[in-house]
Formats: structure tokens, C-alpha cells, sequence
């Protein structure tokens, strides 16, 4: 009886980014090798095939059996008949999607940047290259041998050659190997074959705070995390992404630019435009007023009247100024279905946006999920009701539609 090994049940459970793409897996000799079997684990949970290589030394750092368990295939631990760097790397339809080197030590990096063959890590990755596969690499070790400047040359070297290196943490004097879901997104971006590739993407996100006195503010219920998901998400597929919000990603590659009331979301995405951009997602909660602040704290002893004054709406001057823009709004109401749809399609036509994100709110929910319906381009409605990154997911599906 042929019985699949049983890490193969985690395959696609967080996600489909990466179904179909074979990644080969290989290993050093540095002791971030313990944070492998994660890793290897992640890529299979948003569903990649993986193959594990293993150098002589990363075998002391831990055993091919922990390498198998953690792919559901045997670990390559030695070139034999088999030919196994042509067969996964060579110049052949057969072969995998990526190689990724993950953690890669200053000895195995300054190797692969001089041609040296001496582990079957390193004969995968010369077969690599003169193949013409994608290649990333993972560097971690000692936080003075990273700053070697022939570390540093090679590379700059292997970046020239089209290379791609997913930097490390400095932390505690050590380069370190950066978190499993850092890594994981950068195979996803790598492997990603988007239409949104390339396409500079601004999105706001979080709540306004507007400032009724030097300690108080008005602002909305917003958490920022749906346009967190959508940043990553467009970032994942390829994007250039900007996120104009009141706190920060830190997601290295993804722009933060800072703005806390609506005057400053104003001016940040305006200027931002200015630079030339694809696509603006404003899932911020924008304000829909200002009020003019106290310069001092109000007292709390008498009643205070503010008056409220509508604030502009970005949306429309985002589309007056830049017509050729793709743009996303979101329309979030407290009424039944058929009203929200309503109102979001009239909001769609008023505004020339080119798709709308309507959702019913209803107080606090779990922040983790949503429930939204897509109104497409062509007139098409599409209900989604799942975790906030499976929503985000289907919002970027709908827009990369457009560029296809």
C-alpha cells in the first residue's frame, strides 16, 4: 500500500500561494539549521513541495531524518548516480521552481561566489545558476563575519548575478536568520506570477485621530488590520506597496509613511500620487469630520459642544486629479445586505471608483474575521465571509482582474 507521509496532511492549510511550486531546500552549517524544520513546514502549509539538501556540516547541526519529517521526503545529503543537482536544477523540464538557501553561512556564500563545488549544497546552487533558476539565500552567523567586507563583496557579487538575498536580523551581535513568515512571503513574492508585478501600489489603512484638545481625539473602531492583509497580500504578489497609516507594518520592503488626522492622510496620499502610482486602495477610516482642536485640555466640569465639519472627500480628489488610477473604496454601513449594496454601488458610481469593498458593520467582532461584498468593475458582486487575509486575497484577486 502506497500511505503518503503524514507531514503531507499540512499541505495548503494556511493558504494556496504556493501550490504547484517545488522548492528545493538546502541547508549549512550554521546553528539557525534548527529553525529549518519550521520553515520547511510553512512552505508546505501554503502549499509547496519541498526537497531538502544538506551539507556535511548542517548534518551536525541536525539530523536528515529531523529534514525528512519536516518535508515528507528523504533529505540529499550526498551527490551520488542519481545526478540529483541535475535533476532538480539542471536545464530540464522537470525541474524545481526555486532554490533557496536557508540559513547560508559566510563559508558557503564565499563558495558559490567563487564556483567552488564541494558540498552538495553548493554543486546545487552552480547547477542553479548555470541553469537560470531563481536562487534566494538566507545568510546567518556571527555578526563579525558578516561584516567581512569580502562577505559584503560576495554578496554583491551573487546579487549581480541575479541572486536574490533575504537579509539578516542583527540581533545580540549575530547575523540572524529573519522570522519563518518573513521568508515565506519573499518565496511567495519571488514565485508570484501576478499581473500586479511591478504595479505601484498606495494603500490606506487604520483609523484618522483627530484632535478635539492637546489630549483628546475622535476617531472610529478601525484595527488598520484589513489593510495591513491587503499590503501584504499585494506585496506578496509582487507589488510595490506603500501603506500611508498612523502606526507601522515593519515589514521590510513595504513602505510605511506616517499619518495620523485626515489632514495628513490627505497630504501624505497626495504626494505620494505625485510620484506616479497604479493602484490606490483607501481602506483607511478616513474622517468623515474635523473639528478645530482646544489649545488646552477641555475640563470635564461643564458640558463641551464640538462642531463637527465635514471633511473632504479624498476619494473624489484623488480621482480628479489622477484619472488613470485604479482605484479601491471601501464602503462600511450599519444596515441590512441589500442597503449596504445599495449604497456602495451609488458610492461607486459618484465617486468613479473602480471597485468597491462594502461590509456591515456591527459593533466589536472578532478581528480576525469579515464579511464583505466585492463590487466588481463589470457589475459582478462576489460575497465573502472568512478570515481577513482570505478577504484581502479576494479584493487583490478582483483588482489584478483588471490588469490581466
Amino acid at each position: 500500500m502506497d500511505i503518503s507521509h503524514p507531514t503531507l496532511d499540512l499541505k495548503s492549510t494556511k493558504s494556496r500561494s504556493l501550490d504547484g511550486k517545488r522548492i528545493v531546500f538546502c541547508i549549512t552549517g550554521s546553528i539557525a539549521a534548527v529553525e529549518t524544520v519550521k520553515l520547511a513546514r510553512e512552505l508546505i502549509r501554503h502549499g509547496a513541495e519541498v526537497q531538502g539538501v544538506m551539507s556535511k556540516a548542517a548534518q551536525t547541526i541536525i539530523h536528515p531524518w529531523a529534514l525528512e519529517y519536516a518535508t515528507g521526503r528523504k533529505a540529499i545529503t550526498e551527490i551520488t548516480g542519481d545526478v540529483e543537482h541535475v535533476a532538480y536544477c539542471g536545464q530540464r523540464k522537470e525541474a524545481y521552481d526555486l532554490l533557496l538557501i536557508a540559513p547560508c553561512t559566510a563559508n558557503t556564500i564565499g563558495k558559490i561566489a567563487s564556483g567552488v563545488d564541494d558540498t552538495p549544497v553548493t554543486t546545487f546552487a552552480t547547477t542553479a545558476i548555470g541553469s537560470k533558476m531563481p536562487i534566494m539565500i538566507v545568510p546567518a552567523m556571527h555578526g563579525s563575519m558578516f561584516e567581512h567586507p569580502l562577505v559584503k563583496e560576495n554578496i554583491r557579487k551573487l546579487e549581480g548575478m541575479g541572486i536574490t538575498f533575504i537579509m539578516p536580523k542583527i540581533e545580540e551581535g549575530a547575523a540572524k536568520i529573519p522570522p519563518n513568515d518573513e521568508i515565506v512571503l519573499r518565496v511567495e513574492r519571488a514565485l508570484s506570477r501576478s499581473p500586479l508585478r511591478g504595479k505601484k501600489v498606495l494603500i490606506t489603512s487604520g483609523p484618522n485621530f483627530e484632535a478635539v484638545d492637546p489630549i483628546r481625539v475622535l476617531t472610529s473602531r478601525s484595527t488598520g488590520r484589513m489593510g495591513d492583509e491587503l499590503a501584504l497580500e499585494a506585496y506578496r504578489r509582487g507589488g510595490e506597496v506603500t501603506v500611508v497609516h498612523r502606526s507601522k507594518l515593519n515589514v521590510r520592503g513595504i513602505r510605511d509613511v506616517f499619518a495620523d488626522g485626515f489632514s495628513d492622510m490627505k497630504d501624505a496620499v497626495l504626494k505620494e500620487l505625485e510620484s506616479g502610482y497604479d493602484i490606490y486602495i483607501s481602506a483607511a477610516a478616513i474622517s468623515d469630520f474635523t473639528v478645530d482642536p482646544a489649545f488646552e485640555k477641555l475640563s470635564s466640569a461643564a458640558p463641551v459642544t464640538l462642531k463637527l465639519k465635514p471633511a473632504e472627500k479624498l476619494l473624489d480628489r484623488v480621482r480628479h486629479d489622477y484619472p488613470g488610477v485604479f482605484i479601491v473604496a471601501f464602503k462600511a454601513e450599519t444596515v441590512g445586505d441589500d442597503e449596504l449594496i445599495d449604497r456602495a454601488v451609488k458610492a461607486m458610481d459618484r465617486s468613479m471608483v473602480n471597485l468597491v469593498v462594502a461590509n456591515k458593520f456591527g459593533g466589536v467582532r472578532d478581528l480576525e474575521y469579515n464579511e464583505a461584498y466585492i463590487i466588481k468593475p463589470d457589475g459582478n458582486i462576489e460575497h465573502v465571509s472568512d478570515k481577513k487575509s482570505v478577504v484581502a486575497s479576494k479584493i487583490i484577486d478582483a483588482v489584478s482582474e483588471y490588469f490581466e
